[in-house]
């Protein structure tokens, strides 16, 4: 079951004039009434949007479902990685990031990011090494309402070699990093999702964010959980 909206104009509108859509430059092209119904849309096609993010007004990018693969370089040491995006709708988007979590083996190593409190959209990312699995897929759980609806919360998943990653980021896309991604990719078919490479992620154009003060509060709560409260409370935003 697919359940109503629940976020509200105030929250999109103070993260878009903040970080991506530059408002007053657009003149009357954006009105209060039209940015109002437009974030209040959260569904294209078959596909469900959360609360957490939505495109820009002139739909640059509309959001689908689906999965593209390609290959990650690190800037710094030249590494070559092969990565898949996942653009999930929000009905099943928490089961394929549970189920894609599961193969990572036990423990895991976890990073939080925030921008919470960043005036430039810049996230900043809380670590923690060596949780077992079950432990924090029952605190992701508890947490289930913030992970996918707050657009100024994110976590990745290392297995504890450090050679694969899955990612649920702000915009709640789904990122795999690993050598092997057949799994990953038997998870999304399975679940119904297609592999499409020439596929538009939302990220890939303006778009909007959504937070509030409650969701800021949770996300500090789940760091104590976590046992990083104290990186939390000196870090520097």
């Amino acid at each position: 079951m697919v359940r109503p909206l629940a976020c509200t104009y105030s929250a999109f509108y103070i993260c878009a004039v903040r970080s991506t859509i530059p408002l007053k430059n657009q003149g009357a092209a954006v009105t209060r009434l039209k940015l109002t119904t437009h974030v209040e849309q959260d569904r294209y096609g078959d596909f469900y949007l959360t609360d957490a993010v939505r495109p820009a007004p002139d739909l640059a990018v509309i959001p689908t479902e689906g999965y593209r693969v390609g290959i990650f370089r690190d800037p710094c040491s030249d590494n070559r990685i092969p990565m898949l995006v996942a653009s999930v709708s929000r009905e099943k988007l928490f089961d394929v990031f549970h189920d894609m979590i599961e193969l990572l083996g036990d423990p895991v190593d976890v990073i939080l990011e925030t921008s919470h409190d960043s005036s430039t959209g810049e996230h900043h990312d809380l670590c923690r090494d060596g949780i077992d699995l079950p432990v924090l897929q029952s605190y992701l759980c508890d947490f289930e309402d913030l992970l996918l609806n707050d657009g100024c919360s994110g976590i990745a998943v290392m297995n504890e070699e450090g050679t694969c990653e899955v990612q649920f980021d702000e915009h709640k896309l789904i990122i795999v990093y690993s050598a092997d991604l057949q799994p990953y990719m038997n998870v999304l078919a399975r679940h119904g999702v297609r592999r499409d490479d020439r596929l538009k992620v939302i990220t890939e154009a303006e778009h909007l964010h959504s937070t509030n003060q409650a969701y800021r509060e949770q996300f500090h709560e789940l760091c104590c959980r976590l046992g990083i409260a104290e990186s939390i409370e000196h870090a520097r935003w």
